[in-house]
């Protein structure tokens, strides 16, 4: 005989907990999903992983984790009945049903997604599909929301520093065995000098306090124009020697290239307003050294101007959290 189902016992979320700390986020990660995207004019379907967080106040014990899968799935059914979405709009969605659902002041959402790029190797132009990560970042409280889109793409970085050690040893070689200092200037300027190189992961996010939309295959074309040079998954040998002479022409520390990705933004959206934010970010994976190196530039793009354009040194850059937070300084640029 089946037996009565038994009460279930008092929600321990809503229990007060032991130690009467608020929290400043709590939630889940890595969420896989598949969600309809709307991206370059067309629908189409990618893999997501999606994050979901809101604040908890001292007085409860715990976030009710179930509701924020509810929500996810709530919202990409929602997609699925009616218009696909841009990946930051989907995560604003999210972001104020989370808000909703868990009685909280605020929320923050990230997803995660792959995407394919159709490219053409350089020089034997056959076709190749690259992938690339596009992110889709919002938050939320009870009065408004803010979001932003990002990507990521790899590239390689020649490195100066080891180029200038080779190139110093190239001229005094040169001189040695009775080269003028004309066609040593001349034989360097035709022929690439060798330096090691490092494989190269470059983020850039951008979001507009007016909700413009921003295409992210802008925001790609940026961090491969910051780089040595891009990489393709598909290379013969024209290709390959067409990349690596690129390279070694161009060669940048990780640094150029957070900086060539920022100024790429202020070149690319000059119509932006001040308060638009901007994080560029990037990770060379070294190949003489064991250990990586990394550089990073956030900030508002007033503050960016600023540099660029009048040489002042900005010494507050405006975080992630403070832009989705909407606590940003007036600009003045």
């Amino acid at each position: 005989m089946p037996t009565s189902p038994r009460a279930l016992p008092e929600d321990l979320q809503e229990s007060p907990p032991a130690a009467r700390v608020s929290l400043s986020r709590a939630g889940v990660t890595r969420s896989a999903k598949a969600i309809r995207i709307r991206h370059n004019g067309s629908e189409r379907l990618f893999h997501a992983e999606i994050a979901c967080f809101c604040d908890l106040n001292p007085d409860q014990k715990g976030v009710h984790m179930s509701r924020f899968e509810e929500t996810v799935n709530e919202a990409i059914d929602g997609v699925v009945i009616g218009e696909a979405l841009r990946i930051e709009a989907l995560a604003e969605r999210i972001a104020v049903r989370v808000v909703e659902s868990q009685r909280a002041l605020r929320s923050e959402v990230t997803i995660r997604a792959s995407y394919p790029v159709e490219k053409r190797t350089p020089v034997t132009d056959i076709p190749t599909q690259e992938m690339y990560g596009l992110v889709g970042i919002a938050a939320a409280n009870p009065r408004a929301t803010r979001r932003l889109v990002g990507v990521t793409a790899q590239g390689m970085n020649a490195c100066p520093c080891a180029q200038g050690l080779i190139r110093a040893q190239a001229e005094d070689a040169l001189r040695a065995d009775g080269f003028g200092e004309e066609d040593v200037e001349r034989v360097l300027r035709l022929v690439p000098v060798a330096t090691h190189n490092q494989r190269a992961q470059g983020t850039l996010y951008l979001g507009s306090s007016d909700e413009r939309v921003v295409d992210a295959d802008a925001l790609i074309q940026i961090v491969e124009d910051g780089m040595s040079s891009e990489i393709y998954e598909l290379l013969k040998r024209p290709d390959e020697q067409f990349v690596v002479d690129k390279a070694h022409r161009r060669p940048r520390f990780v640094e150029d290239s957070v900086r060539e990705m920022v100024r790429g933004v202020v070149e690319r959206f000059p119509d932006l307003p001040g308060d638009a934010f901007v994080r560029a970010h990037q990770a060379n994976f070294e190949t003489i050294h064991t250990h990586d190196v990394e550089a990073e530039r956030f900030g508002t793009l007033a503050e960016i101007r600023r540099e660029l354009g009048g040489g002042e040194h900005v010494a507050h850059h405006t975080s992630l959290r403070e832009w989705l937070d909407g606590r940003v300084p007036t600009p003045r640029g």
